[in-house]
């Protein structure tokens, strides 16, 4: 994250606080819109995704008293990074007509006691002096899908992943130079490695130079494997641990094992999509399992004890009471899958049985007969009559 990036944005209202707020309306509005935003309550939903991240990033810095207080400050010192002071544009190198240049704030060209001093940790600096080595750069996040099957998703399972990432170009290790020959340095950044860029009004800030792409030096000579980029493909194979109750569609984050990082920097996040094929039998709805079981009709009638399958264990008997209806649903305690209350408190969840009264196609003679009795008993009870008198 650059400079001007952190410049632009107003932490305040990606919260929808206002700058006064106090911490705890800022932490309230914090988790009502990471909860609304989760990846894992909207799969698929990307606009929301990259919405958490921005509410994240915002948190970090205003949720922080230390670093509120930097970001408060500096957006004093600079007018807020709305506007700018009237009458100049920035350029490459820093100059400007008729305005200034916020590098000068965010670095005293004494070498020391200017505003990068004091707010460099939070926005990064101005450009280093000539000759410091480049900043460790991490990796890139990753993104991937998986399949797994309904009862691997109840007890959790390990699986394999094949990865193509981008990683530093095996021929140059990452230099961008041909192998043999000698750098020299950036002649767009004069080996700083940053460049100033406009900011918007008369504002400019320091952004990776484009030309070195941060290294500080050249080579005259490319690599002819990655044209000077410095970055190539790696594949690799990798064990990622699929937590038990995960849902079809939940995004699970695995630290460390995205994209390799750049000058010792750490390593990125790989994001798996999990996908979970749907079971002959059993149902899920959040942490319970559901399951639809046939019942005669003499049993939804006169009432029975009927045994029903459970998943990875021993069948269970539920007990159907007379003149249960069609649709009835009988709750099965601790059968369903592992999962946390609204506490954070691990608990499982419960067998959902709903019963479906069977009507046979075909009957006996014998079933007939007894049904016609049936019938004639019963002769005198209309089952529509305030339907049809409701109309």
């Amino acid at each position: 994250m650059t400079s001007a990036d952190w410049a632009r944005k107003d932490f305040y209202k990606t919260l929808g606080v206002k700058k006064d707020a106090s911490a705890e309306e800022i932490k309230k509005a914090y988790r009502r819109l990471a909860r609304e935003n989760h990846p894992d309550s909207n799969p698929g939903d990307t606009a929301k995704h990259d919405r958490f991240k921005g509410i994240a990033e915002a948190y970090d810095v205003i949720g922080d008293p230390t670093n509120r207080t930097k970001y408060d400050q500096m957006r004093s010192a600079t007018g807020g990074f709305g506007g700018g002071f009237p009458g100049g544009s920035g350029g490459r190198g820093g100059a400007t007509t008729g305005g200034f240049d916020i590098n000068d704030l965010l670095h005293d060209q004494g070498g020391a006691g200017g505003l990068g001093d004091l707010f460099g940790g939070l926005f990064g600096g101005g450009a280093r002096p000539r000759g410091q080595q480049a900043a460790p750069r991490r990796g890139a996040d990753l993104d991937t899908e998986a399949t797994i099957g309904f009862a691997d998703a109840l007890e959790g399972v390990t699986i394999s992943l094949r990865l193509a990432s981008d990683a530093p170009c095996g021929t140059c290790n990452g230099t961008g130079g041909k192998p043999g020959t000698s750098p020299r340095i950036c002649p767009e950044c004069d080996g700083a490695g940053m460049v100033a860029a406009s900011a918007g009004g008369a504002f400019t800030l320091n952004e990776t130079c484009p030309r070195c792409a941060g290294r500080q030096l050249v080579y005259d000579e490319a690599c002819p494997t990655c044209h000077g980029s410095g970055r190539g493909r790696s594949s690799r194979t990798i064990q990622a641990r699929i937590p038990a109750g995960v849902r079809d569609g939940q995004r699970i984050r695995l630290r460390g094992k995205g994209g390799a990082g750049e000058r010792g920097g750490s390593p990125g996040d790989l994001y798996v999509t999990v996908k979970v094929t749907p079971h002959r039998l059993f149902g899920r709805t959040g942490d319970n399992l559901t399951l639809t079981v046939p019942v005669s009709f003499d049993e939804a009638a006169l009432g029975a004890e009927i045994k029903v399958p459970t998943l990875g264990g021993a069948p269970v008997t539920v007990r159907v009471p007379p003149g249960t209806p069609n649709g009835r649903t009988f709750r099965v305690r601790g059968r369903g899958l592992p999962g946390k209350d609204a506490q954070g408190t691990p608990r499982t969840g419960d067998l959902l049985v709903t019963v479906e009264v069977h009507v046979p196609a075909t009957l006996s003679a014998e079933a007939r007969t007894a049904l016609e009795t049936y019938r004639e008993t019963t002769a005198g009870s209309d089952l529509r009559s305030n339907l049809l008198g409701g109309a």
